[in-house]
């Protein structure tokens, strides 16, 4: 796996980071691929509880690396002149993942992931960088971090799936707000308008923490719940009923389930299976 997102594993617990730290982790073509990677093995991955998503260096993400895109579109242009077809020809309206495009997959994927993704986020987290923190279950944000919807900048929309994140957790005004203006906030103002969970000086110890807990409950009891709360905005009552009632069946009554039970009762450690 490319050295651009790094993955290490301990006591069902990924600890993946954004590994480019003398760009800040922008992102580049060479970046977007490891991402891409990097979401795929750890799919593929068995016994991963929890996911702790963050970035090398002196920032989570800074967005887009806006002089590799600078250098594509004078290649594309070049091109073009010299009669042949742009690299950039193809529409971002091509699906070449599900009811994605590449640029959508990469930052839905984590959302999609059967573990629970907390992003660990300090320094700027801006652009593709709010995309990817916006995708995961939790954010634990450092207070002095700078975080914004940086798209409208550089004359373009945010185009990354988020839309679909943020409709669960972003008050209509306040993302329009953010969206028109592009503006700069920090990790304790963005706990007030709601792409917060918590606030710590040290985000990557305080997730570590919150995936420590996480990976000592019955697994396939959360990766159910979770994507229960992943459909809950597209579903009715009914659908939202049954899909309940049909993940409890698939988990009560399991030696696993008995398991957390007698953990409990006896005050020790559960030893669950995945």
């Amino acid at each position: 796996m490319s050295e651009r997102v790094t993955i290490s594993v301990q006591d069902h617990i990924a600890d993946v980071r954004f590994n480019r730290p003398d760009k800040m982790n922008a992102l580049d073509a060479e970046q977007i691929d490891a991402i891409v990677e990097a979401g795929e093995k750890l799919a593929a991955m068995e016994g991963i509880r929890a996911i702790v998503l963050s970035g090398e260096g002196k920032a989570f993400c800074a967005g887009l690396d806006m002089g590799a895109f600078a250098a594509s579109a004078a290649a594309a242009s070049e091109a073009e002149q010299d009669g042949g077809k742009s690299p950039l020809a193809s529409t971002l309206t091509e699906r070449t993942f599900g009811n994605a495009n590449k640029y959508q997959h990469i930052v839905l994927l984590w959302r999609k992931l059967k573990a629970p993704v907390i992003a660990a986020i300090h320094g700027p987290c801006i652009g593709g960088g709010l995309q990817f923190a916006s995708a995961a279950d939790i954010r634990v944000v450092a207070p002095d971090a700078k975080m914004s919807i940086m798209e409208m900048r550089w004359g373009l929309i945010p185009d990354m799936g988020s839309f679909t994140t943020w409709r669960n957790f972003v008050r209509d005004d306040i993302l329009r707000e953010l969206t028109y203006t592009n503006r700069i906030f920090t990790g304790e103002e963005g706990k007030e308008l709601g792409f917060v969970t918590h606030l710590s000086e040290n985000p990557h110890a305080k997730a570590m923490e919150i995936a420590r807990e996480i990976a000592s409950k019955h697994p396939q009891a959360v990766q159910i719940a979770k994507d229960l709360i992943n459909h809950l905005p597209d579903m009715n009552e009914d659908e939202i009923l049954m899909m309940e009632s049909v993940g409890q069946d698939k988990v009560s009554r399991t030696p696993n389930q008995v398991e957390a039970v007698m953990a409990f009762m006896q005050k020790r450690t559960a030893n669950f299976t995945d």
